[in-house]
């Protein structure tokens, strides 16, 4: 379903007070720096917007699981300094996000200023979307913008609460353009189609591969996922990764749409494997009907990324949820960091691609090709739930444009 929301764009902003959700959920070291500012950046063409429309821009956040109490440890105050720097100007700070200190801080406004909030999540009522918390949030803007795609799939006080308050509601360029690509573009793709989906866990992408059968003309099955296909087909799989509970949608799915599914023909495997101490014992490369008897599958092997690779470059469009095997281990991780590349490759010659957050965003960073993908999502959560097919709260809130 495409969604057409309210964007800031269409909207006047200036001199008004904008209340606005940003994702400035960055980890923080032991002396309270931010060491890694990638969500901080994802917000800037949205907040140097207002700030050249001459918004009096408000900026609320959580940030970590603070549990509803104030924990100095997870302050936004460093959040609030790295935005600065980014910025090149000034940038205020209140220890609050509600109360006498929040209201004089806002009415201290000018045309142009930014002003950020204490965590939010040091008042529980944040996280039960209590009603009187997100009337107190709502006092604090004219207009409500929300660029926190991150946390758009939670019903939270500030990313659907509040919006009860206002008039107006849109939203920012990261949540247009998160929009565009994880629902839009995948409601009516450019074909051929091809969803490549690994990872761990079989379960969260049941929701996917229902949602989106009919629009593909392609899935690729890789991670520790693929060995749940692979028993469903009849074959060994030594100690691999194994989802009993999901064998008999597999075998179904696999028996209805078996001309879609694109199943690896070889893997990297190991007789030990310990993911904590990241320790391998002897690893080699097996035909995928020839797992021996207490080995682990870890990764596809270089049958399948020929195979896969193929696929690829004759896709139009291709969206990636999930690595292809345990890419935090050297020896595993060709695969997956393979396929980043590949896709890197087919974007240049006119691909669509589509990285679907979480583990998917990290491989495709580490693998130093992130900035060449089309779109790589800023919310592991929101953009599984999206590619699910499900509502989002904070996006449903938003109004909609007619």
């Amino acid at each position: 379903m495409i969604m057409k929301k309210l964007l800031i764009k269409d909207i006047d902003i200036s001199s008004k007070k904008v209340l606005m959700r940003v994702d400035f959920n960055v980890p923080l070291d032991e002396n309270q720096n931010v060491t890694d500012d990638k969500r901080i950046q994802a917000a800037l063409p949205t907040i140097n917007y207002m700030v050249e429309k001459g918004a009096r821009l408000v900026l609320m956040s959580h940030l970590g699981r603070p549990k509803g109490k104030a924990s100095p440890e997870m302050s936004l105050k460093p959040a609030a300094k790295t935005l600065k720097q980014l910025l090149g100007k000034p940038v205020n700070f209140v220890e609050d996000c509600i109360g006498p200190d929040v209201e004089r801080a806002v009415n201290k406004l000018k045309d142009g200023d930014v002003l950020v909030l204490e965590n939010l999540r040091f008042h529980k009522e944040e996280k039960e979307n209590d009603p009187e918390f997100a009337k107190k949030l709502a006092q604090w803007g004219d207009i409500y913008v929300n660029d926190a795609f991150g946390s758009a799939h939670r019903a939270h006080a500030s990313t659907e609460g509040v919006t009860k308050y206002f008039d107006t509601c849109a939203a920012g360029f990261l949540m247009e353009k998160e929009i565009d690509y994880l629902s839009n573009t995948i409601s009516s793709p450019e074909k051929p189609f091809t969803a490549i989906l690994g990872g761990a866990k079989i379960s969260d992408k049941i929701p996917v591969i229902k949602n989106i059968i009919n629009k593909v003309d392609n899935i690729i099955i890789g991670g520790g996922m693929m060995f749940t296909f692979i028993k469903a087909e009849g074959m060994e799989i030594g100690d691999s990764l194994l989802d009993e509970s999901s064998l008999e949608f597999v075998g179904e799915i696999l028996r209805n749409n078996k001309e879609k599914f694109v199943l690896p023909e070889d893997c990297v495997v190991s007789d030990s494997f310990d993911l904590k101490n990241r320790t391998l014992g002897t690893v080699k490369v097996v035909s995928i009907d020839n797992i021996p008897s207490g080995w682990t599958g870890l990764d596809i092997g270089p049958r399948t990324i020929e195979k896969f690779t193929g696929i690829c470059k004759k896709s139009k469009t291709v969206v990636w949820n999930g690595p292809m095997g345990v890419f935090e281990i050297e020896e595993t991780a060709k695969g997956t960091l393979e396929i980043a590349k590949v896709l890197a490759e087919a974007t240049k010659k006119g691909t669509v691609t589509i990285i679907g957050g979480g583990d998917s965003a990290s491989a495709v960073k580490k693998a130093g090709v992130a900035s060449e993908m089309s779109h790589v999502s800023t919310g592991g959560g929101a953009s599984l739930e999206l590619l699910q097919g499900k509502d989002l709260p904070g996006v449903v809130a938003l109004t909609d444009n007619m």
